[in-house]
């Protein structure tokens, strides 16, 4: 059995919390193939990552064909228009979010469609309990998402998260061919980038952390 470490203070180490605060989401990419190795190790990560009851319910589906990705796109974008045409959205509108979603889609070198699967979770005859373990998984391929994303900046990649699958699940696990079991949640765009992009913004700790035990 590995040593227990002593107890310290639980300070990041400035390179990871450097990378955690550079990430930034990326939207275009180089054209530039990503090295299987590469893509092998942001896996990796990926899987690291905590989950509970360790069920690792995380999925993975790895798209790098140019012509699979149009396939999506092209889906994806029709199940969009007719979503919006239904809510009555101008088509002027329609049509730009639509070319937009596809540029993003098509415009990476790598897809990686994340999933989640129930099938090792927990099972529940009451629906309070069943959908805190459905939540317990999403949570668990949250996590492995954003190892995914920090490990490939690290390593000079770039990526962004789409969460778009969650309105059009059924689409995307049909033109993928996905076993039943495997629902989709996000898909990470993944590349060399082609822009810096967008400092981003975010509350102060003060404004969204609250100390149990300390004095207001």
């Amino acid at each position: 059995m590995a040593a227990i470490p002593e107890a310290r203070t639980c300070t990041p180490a400035p390179p990871v919390r450097d990378l955690m605060q550079s990430r930034r989401s990326i939207r275009r990419y180089r054209p530039t193939p990503v090295a299987r190795d590469l893509l092998d190790t942001v896996l990796e990560a990926a899987v690291a990552a905590p989950s509970a009851h360790n069920r690792q319910p995380w999925r993975f589906v790895v798209v790098e064909a140019t012509g699979t990705k149009a396939a999506l796109a092209d889906a994806m974008g029709a199940r969009l228009r007719a979503d919006r045409v239904a809510d009555g959205d101008a088509i002027a509108s329609i049509d730009a979010d639509v070319a937009r979603s596809h540029a993003r889609l098509t415009g990476a070198p790598v897809l990686v469609v994340v999933c989640m699967t129930l099938q090792d979770m927990d099972r529940y005859p009451d629906p309070q309990r069943a959908a805190a373990e459905a939540t317990m998984a999403t949570q668990s391929v949250a996590m492995a998402a954003q190892n995914l994303m920090v490990c490939a900046h690290s390593l000079g990649l770039a990526s962004c998260w789409m969460c778009a699958p969650l309105f059009c699940p059924d689409t995307v696990a049909s033109v993928l061919g996905l076993p039943s079991d495997w629902n989709p949640q996000g898909i990470v765009t993944l590349g060399h980038p082609a822009e810096a992009g967008k400092p981003y913004r975010r509350h102060a700790p003060t404004a969204v952390v609250r100390f149990a035990d300390r004095p207001a």
